[in-house]
Formats: structure tokens, C-alpha cells, sequence
């Protein structure tokens, strides 16, 4: 059990989301995987802490893990080491065995009979090999490289079939196709953003064969590609709403969450207006139960910070993953690299795209309707709404002043921009999808 109890008379609170609503207060404790606030009328709330937004998961996790290293620094872990200190119990049977071996010879030369002497030579001989051959307790495991076979696709529809009502799939004998509009219904989008490129969620069609390709037949790859250098240009991984999910890292090669650049469920819109995680977001697990959160694109699934069988991750090696049941499998927590460090199997690369901004073939495309804008320093993106059917209203405050962008389309692929500026002047664009 991990437990703080906290002075916050002299502290100031924070403003947490919890489900997308937002409460203030402080970190109490945390308890078999329930966080527990403190209000600031004294009133305490629990929660899970994957029913945080991801920035607050980010936050308390440091918390958490600080305090439970505090907790734990004095306790003695249960470890099997080789005593060093141990009697040298080789030497001492080498002793003897010389011993009696000069025994047996000095009763040869005086002509007794030297049986005695065998028979407490062999005695010894049996012990010491039963002696050196104890198996000794290790904490090595081993990590063999299994051989792989082609995936059951029901195992890749169990990841989706929370979503169905945003995602159609189908697969044939090479992949497994998700189709979906790339507009998640089930969390809001692009609250919290703090470096923005002025761009809104639209639709983008990714259907029929424009559809998210998952291989079913995975293969190791020799040299797997560091996401460092590479895969900073398209998705990388489906999540189960069907919406992409890109490189940790943007394509100037920094960390989009660290830089502000996502929302509160680790999103932001593309140059083409189009909506895609740049994190393998830990709320899907709420709805996965032992299932993955999402599946990559090189077809090994993505899990969070559990195993298949509802224990805790286990190791992870340079790519964020590790061997599991004859497969492969990545893990997602709230530290860089978040899921994902290198593309652990084959993928085929698109020639025209080279690294770093190299993507994954196939790869479904975005379809933007107006020309891409560049980043407004200094805003901060505050409110994200649906205002009717296909419209929604942005809103952003700049130099402590309110601004909207307020948008829809109609069944003509007809989209309406009207812009409301912090001096409250209204521009009004239509752009037609082609």
C-alpha cells in the first residue's frame, strides 16, 4: 500500500481530468491502482489512474513512483546471490582427496589391506559431486527469439470490437483492414494543446482501399529501424477507435508531448486536418480488459502496463517490447518512448519518403480541404465542442482573450471556416473536398 498524506495548506492545488471533468484539488494516496484526491473542501474522490488525462497520468505516476521508492528504500529484496563468503568446500575435498590418495598408497607399500581407505575415498568423491552439482538459484532469464506464425485475425478484432460503432474490418489472407472516418466519438479532442498549427479534426476517409493495413504475418526484422531516425512522416500503429498513431517523435524530431504540442488524450490535427495520437493513449485500457490497445504496423500488438494475463509488465528491451508466447508485443507507459522505440518487425518503406521522414507501406492517406497554416505563438486551445451535426467550435485564448474557430460540412463535401479573432472580427472561408 502506498499512502501520502499531504499539508496543503501552503501548497497550491491542481486542476485534474478525470473523464474529461475537471476537479481541483491535491494527491492524497494511491491504493491498488486508485488515486485518491483531495478537493478543496475537503471532500476525497478516487479514481483509476488510466481515468486521468494522459498529461495528469504523466504527473502522478511521478508521484507514485517516488513515493513508493521512499516507501520500499529499507526493505531487503528477495534475491538468489551466489555467497561469496561461503566455505570454499572445493578446496577443502581437494585436501582430502590428496590425503587419502597418499593414504591408500603408504597402506600398499606396508602391504594392509587399504579398503577402509577406498571406501572413504569414494564417499567423498560422491559427495562432492552431488555438492557442486546443487542447482544454484539465478535471476538471468532468457530471451530466445521465437519462431513466428501467421495471426488468428480474431485476435486483432478483440482489439477493436469496443469501437465497432467507429470502425468497420475486415482482412484477407495478408491483412487485417480497419475502416473509419478518423474522428474518435468517444473522448473529446484538443483540449490542453499549448503549441498549435492552427489546425481543426476533419474527416478523412479511411475506407475501402484507403483503409489501415495490419500485416497478419509478422516478421522479426535483422536491423530494426530506431523511431529516432525514422517513421517521423505517417502512422505507425493503429489505435482501437481506428485512430493513427504516429512517432512519439514530430518530423523536426522532438517529443510532441513534452513540447505541448498534444491534448489531453495525447492527440493534435495534422497539416491535412487530420486527428492522430502521437502516444498509444493508457485509457483504452479501460475497455481492452487483457487485450491490446492498439495494434502497430508491423502487426505485433501494443498492450499497456499489463500483460496478456493481467500481471504486471515485465522487462522491456531496446524497443519497448519483449517475447511473449511465441510472439512479440509491445507495452505502453506515460516515459519516453511511451510504446514504441524502434519497429521491432519488416515493414516495407515508401521510396519516396527518406529518412527521417520515411513512412510505412501501405499506409492509408489524409485528405486535407484548405491549405495547412503555421503555429499562433502563445495559445493555448480551452474548449472543443460539438455545435450540431459535422460542426464543431475550437475555442483558444491568446494574450488572455477568447477566439474561435467555428466549422462544418455538409453532404457535398462543402466545409464552412468561420474565424472570430481576440478583437472579435469574423472571417468566413469555403473550401470543397476533392
Amino acid at each position: 500500500m502506498l499512502a501520502h498524506v499531504g499539508e496543503h495548506s501552503n501548497t497550491k492545488s491542481v486542476i485534474y481530468t478525470i473523464k474529461g471533468k475537471q476537479v481541483e484539488g491535491h494527491f492524497l494516496m494511491e491504493r491498488e491502482g486508485k488515486v485518491f484526491i483531495e478537493q478543496e473542501n475537503g471532500k476525497i474522490i478516487s479514481a483509476d489512474l488510466n481515468d486521468f488525462s494522459f498529461s495528469n497520468q504523466a504527473s502522478l505516476s511521478k508521484k507514485i513512483a517516488f513515493l513508493k521508492q521512499i516507501n520500499t528504500e529499507n526493505r531487503v529484496v528477495g534475491k538468489f546471490t551466489k555467497n561469496t563468503e561461503s566455505t570454499d568446500y572445493q578446496s577443502i575435498y581437494v585436501f582430502l582427496f590428496i590425503g587419502i590418495l597418499g593414504f591408500i598408497i603408504l597402506m600398499k607399500k606396508q602391504n594392509q589391506n587399504p579398503k577402509m581407505a577406498y571406501f572413504l575415498g569414494s564417499f567423498m568423491l560422491f559427495f562432492y559431486a552431488c555438492k557442486t552439482n546443487e542447482a544454484e538459484p539465478t535471476t538471468s532469464t532468457t530471451n530466445t527469439t521465437p519462431t513466428l506464425s501467421k495471426t488468428d485475425p480474431s485476435f486483432i478484432e478483440k482489439v477493436f470490437t469496443p469501437y465497432k460503432s467507429e470502425v468497420k474490418t475486415r482482412f484477407d489472407d495478408t491483412y487485417f483492414y480497419v475502416e473509419t472516418e478518423g474522428i474518435p466519438q468517444t473522448h473529446n479532442m484538443m483540449v490542453g494543446i499549448t503549441s498549435w498549427q492552427q489546425q481543426v479534426p476533419i474527416p478523412q476517409g479511411y475506407t475501402g482501399s484507403n483503409a489501415w493495413s495490419i500485416p497478419l504475418k509478422p516478421e522479426f526484422a535483422a536491423s530494426p529501424l530506431s523511431f529516432k531516425t525514422n517513421f517521423m512522416k505517417g502512422a505507425v500503429a493503429i489505435a482501437p477507435n481506428g485512430i493513427p498513431i504516429f512517432n512519439p517523435l514530430n518530423n523536426r524530431g522532438e517529443d510532441a508531448f513534452a513540447i505541448g504540442e498534444l491534448d489531453q488524450w495525447g492527440g493534435h490535427c495534422g497539416r491535412a486536418d487530420d486527428y492522430h495520437y502521437h502516444i498509444a493513449p493508457l485509457h483504452f485500457e479501460a475497455t481492452a480488459g487483457n487485450n491490446p490497445i492498439a495494434m502497430a504496423l508491423d502487426g505485433f500488438a501494443i498492450y499497456g502496463t499489463k500483460e496478456p494475463d493481467g500481471t504486471a509488465m515485465k522487462t522491456l528491451d531496446e524497443y519497448h517490447g519483449h517475447n511473449y508466447s511465441n510472439t512479440y508485443h509491445y507495452h505502453t507507459d506515460t516515459k519516453y518512448p511511451y510504446f514504441m522505440a524502434a519497429m521491432r518487425g519488416k515493414v516495407s518503406l515508401d521510396p519516396s519518403t527518406p529518412a527521417p521522414e520515411n513512412q510505412i507501406l501501405p499506409q492509408a492517406k489524409s485528405a486535407g480541404v484548405r491549405p495547412a497554416l503555421t503555429a499562433l505563438k502563445g495559445a493555448s486551445i480551452t474548449n472543443f465542442k460539438a455545435t450540431g451535426t459535422n460542426a464543431y467550435s475550437l475555442e483558444y485564448t491568446l494574450d488572455s482573450k477568447k477566439a474561435y474557430v467555428n466549422y462544418a460540412w455538409d453532404t457535398k463535401g462543402v466545409y464552412t471556416f468561420t474565424f472570430i479573432g481576440i478583437d472579435g472580427k469574423s472571417t468566413t472561408t469555403q473550401y470543397t473536398k476533392k
